[in-house]
């Protein structure tokens, strides 16, 4: 029987000896993110991408052996397991192929042709199906008794059973399944009575294409839209004549009565049985697949917005924009700790302006503000622009914050842990400034489905959605590193190797103790093992270390190498990392071992060249234009600033400084062809957009990135 490693390595396209040392790690406890990042020499320096296919398919497999056991022990239970059934199952690695042997086996509720085996009918189905010439009648006659009335009766009973073999047949399965492959249609049609309620599914009332070329996004629309019950839709080939001369070439034998009776029986196959069940299969895969486009995109969307460009450790004042409730305003020190709140009424109703203008200036000084965030929700351009007009006794640079998800942090375990004794205006307030300084660790906090850049993704499938963005969330932590001496324990529960009770225990530690003044600590973390250790130091950061390294991505497991090297060119660690002199005396092959390898250690220079850097952009402030507050005020024509806030398949969503984004088809992105966005685009982006058109009424604005000049 086929092992694993080779199945993963057939289905993921990866060298087997590297699929068997990744499989070995995983199943020793390794993380993805170690792995990629420390195993290299094992794995032929495979990326986290191929990690994780190698983990899917792995699993794949053995919840497809689970199955297949299952399959055995039910087919063993009806003594019907031969030695040639129970190979061929065993050696069977595709889930459709081996549901269809298990078919005629599977329990079901009782059939037509389950009911017409009662009546005895069976023999005369296998005389039908023989297709010798003579009078059917009068080979039905003779089973016209008991439960069975009549001739018709008779004929009727057979066919079902007919019918149930055509259906279990593999190669017919296989057959419709490559015409539904190439032709099958995808139809949806407004569900009648439903047409003003469903209004906003009018593109899809009468609709109909290739399912091939259906994409993801239109696909799970039509599915919403029928899961809401306002559109009914169907996938069929776009010619039943097609299956019917395939049905017809395998069963029918000659023109005698009895093949008359046969072709009754694979028209009613097809329709009754073949066409819903492999109708369904299509249905699944197609919505598989379109799940896994969407949830692609997401996690790609999330990747992009927790790696945005951090402001880094600024005193920040913090804004929570409102009209009759007032602005909620937070001071937060260089750490992100709360210093101060109140509330502001500077717009409508209150009209408290200079109030709010003398206030803010007050805060500012006071507090030795040198940054502003303001979220972008309601009165947010209203706020900014009050902001910017005040004359600060220092320069402060003034940053529009994306609120998605402010609110659910706000109401979350987490906010009430952090701030038990405030309310939930106070912590919204603290995370739109929070994520001004540090996105990723303000937005780990957040259920990424509320951040505002998905894709249907209340439509997909939920357990892996939840999986790939956790492993977008854990990717983009320990790419950036996380500071041991400051990290909230939410954000340590995302590091390689630490569960939650050790990031707990790693901040109740912290509280007892102090500041870690050297990795090494983490062992004297209650429930720290060696393990953990190996799989989290390097992607915990320490400023201000004594030793350097300790503030690097060098593994301690190869910190002797790096004081190898300095002993050598005779300097200290510190010296070989402020000396690119010393540096470029080194010759890597000296240090090459079985444990450790030329990827190994090339990475050690690159590390040693900029220790702890981060790889986050350079923040930048952007302006909306001053004159564009609403819908109404925008013209065809207009070039106008704007930020990326979410990318789809069919193009991306830009704010332009108004409640509503407008969006950029990917038609509208570049004079040449453009088969993914995110080739074009990035989340967050600052760029130039054209107004194509505006749709005041359904309050939809198309724009351009073409011909801007």
């Amino acid at each position: 029987m086929i092992k694993i490693e080779k199945f993963v390595a057939e289905t993921v396209g990866i060298e087997l000896s590297a699929v068997l040392a990744t499989l070995n790690l995983l199943d020793g406890g390794a993380t993805i993110p170690f792995i990629s990042r420390y195993r290299k020499e094992a794995t032929g320096g495979l990326d986290e991408v191929k990690i994780a296919e190698i983990a899917n398919a792995a699993a794949k497999f053995q919840e497809l052996s689970k199955r297949k056991e299952t399959i055995l022990k039910s087919i063993a239970d009806q003594d019907k397991l031969t030695p040639e059934l129970k190979e061929r199952i065993e050696e069977c690695f595709d889930s459709t192929t081996l549901e269809d042997i298990y078919l005629p086996y599977k329990p079901k509720r009782k059939t037509r042709a389950d009911v017409a085996r009662e009546k005895g009918l069976e023999p005369l189905a296998k005389i039908i199906m023989s297709q010798q010439y003579g009078d059917v009648e009068d080979k039905s006659a003779r089973f016209v008794k008991g439960d069975v009335k009549s001739v018709d009766d008779a004929l009727q009973g057979a066919r079902d059973i007919i019918a149930e073999w055509i259906n279990e047949d593999e190669w017919v399965r296989n057959s419709v399944r490559k015409v539904f492959q190439y032709d099958a249609i995808l139809t949806s049609k407004v569900v009648k009575g439903k047409e003003t309620e469903g209004d906003k599914y009018r593109d899809y009332f009468d609709w109909s294409g290739p399912l091939s070329r259906c994409s993801s996004h239109r696909l799970l629309a039509i599915r919403r839209g029928e899961k809401e019950g306002f559109l009914k839709c169907s996938i069929q080939p776009a010619d039943d004549g097609r299956v019917y001369e395939k049905l017809d070439r395998r069963y029918l034998k000659n023109d005698s009565e009895s093949s008359e009776q046969v072709e009754i029986a694979i028209r009613d196959s097809y329709k009754r049985l073949l066409k819903p069940s492999i109708e369904s299969e299509f249905a699944a895969l197609s919505k598989e697949k379109a799940d896994a486009e969407a949830i692609r995109v997401f996690a790609q969307n999330l990747k992009q917005l927790l790696m945005a460009p951090p402001l880094g450790q600024k005193r920040v004042l913090a804004i929570d924009p409102g009209f009759r409730t007032g602005c909620k305003v937070v001071c937060l020190d260089a750490q992100g700790n709360l210093l101060h709140n109140e509330t502001i009424y500077p717009h409508p109703p209150k009209n408290e302006r200079h109030i709010a203008e003398r206030k803010l200036q007050k805060l500012v000084e006071q507090y030795k503000i040198e940054a502003i965030s303001i979220g972008n929700g309601t009165a947010g351009r209203e706020t900014e622009a009050l902001v910017t007009n005040i004359r600060y006794d220092r320069k402060i640079q003034i940053f529009m914050v994306s609120e998605d998800g402010a609110s659910i942090y706000s109401a979350s375990k987490i906010a009430r842990d952090e701030f038990p004794d405030y309310d939930v205006t106070v912590r919204g307030s603290v995370s739109i400034g929070r994520r001004l300084m540090d996105p990723l660790a303000e937005l780990v906090k957040i259920d990424p489905k509320s951040i505002g850049v998905g894709q249907y993704q209340y439509d997909v499938n939920q357990t892996e959605l939840k999986e790939s963005l956790d492993r977008t969330v854990v990717s983009c932590v320990n790419q950036v590193g996380v500071n041991l001496n400051t990290a909230s324990q939410y954000l340590l529960t995302y590091v390689s190797g630490l569960s939650s009770t050790l990031a707990k225990n790693i901040v109740d530690y912290r509280v007892e103790n102090g500041a870690f003044a050297n990795r090494k600590e983490l062992m004297k973390v209650p429930r720290m093992g060696a393990k953990s250790f190996e799989q989290s130091a390097g992607f915990l950061r320490i400023p201000g270390a004594k030793n350097p390294l300790d503030n690097s991505a060098v593994h301690p497991e190869s910190y002797h190498i790096v004081e190898r090297m300095a002993k050598d060119v005779g300097c200290t660690v510190q010296e070989l990392i402020s000396s690119k002199e010393k540096r470029d005396n080194i010759q890597l092959d000296k240090y090459v071992s079985q444990e450790v390898g030329m990827p190994t250690l090339r990475d050690i220079m690159a590390e040693l060249e900029k220790p702890g850097r981060d790889p986050r952009s350079n923040i930048e402030v952007f302006s909306f234009d001053d004159t564009i507050r609403t819908i109404d005020d925008l013209k065809p024509g207009m070039v106008l600033p704007g930020i990326v806030t979410n990318i789809t398949n069919f193009g991306c969503f830009v704010d332009i400084g108004i409640k509503e984004n407008g969006l950029i088809h990917v038609s509208e992105m570049s004079d040449s062809y453009v088969s993914d966005p995110t080739t074009v685009v990035s989340i967050h982006q600052q760029l130039k957009v054209k107004v194509k058109s505006v749709d005041i009424e359904r309050k939809r604005i198309a724009l351009s990135l073409k011909d801007i000049g």
